[in-house]
């Protein structure tokens, strides 16, 4: 297929729409998904084509999920409209996935990072977050306490306390990202979790882990715990 062959020229059963109503969506590759979202393409390159330069140029779906709606919208045959369109999809997956995960007791750092991965592995700058929970270490709610550049964060720790206390519950987790998808923690990040820690513990509150969300690879974890690693109080 060439890419200027407009898809209303392909047989029915290579048209996006119609296998997707005949097959189902899981038919469909990254590229065709992609193309029922533009609709269109442009002169010399129909909307599947345009979905597969575009997973080409950013790194696939994450990277793409990463990329920022001001340089979607400079991408040729996208435009604001588009990569508003764009955008809005990967934000709803996001949502789904926590709303799936909503009543689920995060017990395990696997269960803190499947949690927060979805919309964490797409930032392009450390973000801290704080998971409040109650007894049963099920989430009441998420607050961002602080984000920063590509490689740190700053946060005090009357800041990533202050949601916990104002929800009146004993148990918390913190999460951050690291952009670069590397989950080794710094030695910034170990004085900051020993600080909070110990802060936690004189208010008589329970840090239950500090989980770093990377992203998965073949050189290394896609998340760091440090409960897992014992080096909580």
């Amino acid at each position: 297929m060439k890419n200027g062959k407009l898809i209303n020229d392909l047989p029915d059963g290579e048209k996006p729409r119609e296998k997707m109503i005949r097959l189902g969506t899981g038919s469909l590759g990254d590229d065709e998904l992609i193309a029922i979202f533009l609709r269109t393409g442009v002169p010399g390159e129909n909307a599947i084509a345009i979905g597969r330069r575009l997973l080409d140029n950013h790194g696939g779906l994450p990277g793409l999920a990463r990329t920022e709606i001001q340089i979607l919208a400079k991408e040729h045959g996208l435009g604001p409209a588009k990569a508003c369109q764009l955008a809005a999809a990967f934000e709803l997956g996001n949502r789904l996935a926590r709303r799936k995960l909503d009543l689920v007791e995060l017990t395990s750092p696997e269960k803190i990072y499947h949690f927060m991965a979805p919309q964490m592995q797409s930032l392009r700058t450390e973000s801290l977050r704080v998971i409040v929970l109650d007894s049963r270490l099920r989430c009441l709610t998420v607050q961002e306490v602080s984000h920063g550049s590509s490689n740190q964060t700053v946060a005090l720790i009357r800041d990533v306390l202050r949601p916990v206390l104002l929800n009146q519950s004993n148990n918390f987790a913190v999460v951050h990202n690291h952009p670069s998808g590397d989950s080794s923690p710094s030695r910034a990040d170990d004085r900051f979790t020993k600080s909070l820690a110990e802060g936690a513990e004189l208010l008589d509150l329970t840090l239950t882990d500090h989980v770093i969300v990377g992203r998965p690879s073949s050189n290394s974890q896609p998340y760091y715990s440090y409960a897992e690693s014992g080096k909580l109080l």
